[in-house]
């Protein structure tokens, strides 16, 4: 099918596109940004006016639940919250059920998101088998079945002489470890943010140096190796301050952030609100002004929706018995609008480069050649209103995971039209 886009005002940070601009596409392609190509006749026509045209998203983090829990998620669910959120390339933590540690498994996960033709599913393989952090995984094999990278998820490794074998084997053919900075005893079992909150509240706390600690090792093993390694979810200001230092010192590190910590801290627990219950915990004011600091100056390289649907189940429960996670596929774009429309002012953070941590930054960062709209790349895109104010309520959700802490919350920025390799994935009526 060959798509005219018209009127629409294009971003796209990767190719320094801010402007108006018609899209022209074929075969899945796109084949050319403010003029068409020669003897280009369009078989559908989208209006965009008022609207804003963008590549699709790149989410770094979202758990799609299967194999194994599909009764907190299907793929059938989330992949249609990723459409209506824009989000047309994920990548997932092997943390399934089983753990993505075997070549076939990822095959299968890869063939049934790919029948379902709507977001580009890349799974990360699992460092260490089962997840246990004792034997390496067949890395070679799970590359060349889809993986694009290697993750421990939330399970860290005890063991530092096995992070540094981990380490090695993956410098050794060029692959990147992604690592959750969090050490494997400080802070076990803690459900809050070590601080005066959890402390009036009566909650066991996870302390700052659990993160700073981790990042230390892991930092003194990638100068020993030479290991790319993108560190997820970094949640403190310490912490935050020691990746801009890595940075500095040239070290190969990347690192994310969770949409939902951008604007939330650890008092947003308000009384026990199990929505909040997240890995890691919402931290302070500070660490939250310091999230918003790393990702204006660059020390922060994308944002992820962190995307953890949990059930009614295992979320309806008291604070410290309810399971962490938050919904976020579709909360990802919003989310990142409302920091730019509230930090504006004292960054000087520009649209534009807000939305290259959702596009073309988090597509470096796990080695995608997606996230922009060069010709000749794919036709990825997503279309949304600015200026459409909605409210987050479960039945507005498609993710079967319906628990956000932003429940209640008017957002700004809705997604009208996905579109995925030139066919319409989505489309809003209203």
């Amino acid at each position: 099918m060959k798509l005219h886009i018209t009127n629409g005002y294009v971003i796209d940070p990767a190719n320094g596109i801010n402007a108006k601009k018609d899209i022209y596409v074929a075969a899945g392609k796109i084949v050319g940004v403010g003029l068409a190509p020669t003897g280009f006749i369009a078989s559908k026509v989208i209006d965009a006016t008022g609207l804003t045209v963008i590549p699709g998203l790149v989410d770094l983090s979202a758990r799609l639940r299967e194999p194994g829990y599909e009764y907190k998620a299907t793929l059938e669910s989330e992949l249609q919250a990723a459409m209506q959120g824009g989000v047309t390339s994920l990548v997932c933590p092997p943390d399934t059920e089983p753990v993505l540690d075997e070549p076939g498994l990822v095959e299968m996960l890869k063939h049934r998101a790919k029948t379902l033709n709507q977001a580009h599913v890349h799974p990360l393989g699992a460092l260490t088998v089962g997840l246990k952090g004792e034997a390496l995984t067949e890395m070679a094999e799970l590359t060349e079945a889809g993986c694009i990278g290697f993750s421990q998820a939330d399970f860290p490794i005890s063991d530092t002489t096995v992070l540094l074998r981990a380490l090695q084997y993956a410098a050794t053919f060029g692959y990147t470890v992604w690592l959750r900075p969090q050490d494997a005893h400080l802070g076990r079992g803690g459900i809050a943010h070590s601080g005066a909150v959890a402390s009036r509240l009566g909650l066991s706390g996870v302390p700052v140096m659990a993160e700073t600690i981790a990042l230390h090792t892991i930092f003194e093993l990638v100068r020993a190796t030479g290991t790319r390694v993108h560190l997820c979810r970094v949640s403190s200001a310490d912490g935050i301050a020691l990746v801009r230092a890595a940075k500095k010192e040239g070290l190969p590190v990347s690192c994310d952030v969770g949409a939902h910590y951008i604007h939330l801290i650890d008092a947003d627990i308000g009384f026990f609100d199990s929505n909040a219950r997240v890995t890691p915990p919402f931290r302070a004011q500070r660490d939250r002004d310091a999230i918003r600091e790393g990702l204006a100056d660059g020390t922060i390289d994308a944002i992820c929706s962190d995307h953890t649907p949990v059930d009614d189940d295992e979320k309806l429960l008291p604070f410290g018995e309810a399971s962490p996670g938050a919904t976020g596929l579709e909360l990802l774009l919003p989310l990142t609008l409302k920091w730019v429309s509230e930090y504006a002012d004292s960054s000087g953070q520009t649209l534009v480069r807000a939305i290259a941590k959702i596009t073309s930054d988090a597509a470096r960062v796990a080695g995608l050649a997606v996230g922009q709209l060069s010709v000749g790349s794919a036709a990825d895109l997503c279309i949304y209103d600015p200026d459409t104010r909605w409210k987050v309520e479960a039945k507005a959700l498609a993710s079967q995971g319906k628990h956000t802490p932003f429940l209640g919350h008017e957002l700004a920025g809705q997604v009208k039209m996905t579109i995925v390799a030139g066919h319409v994935a989505f489309s809003r009526s209203n």
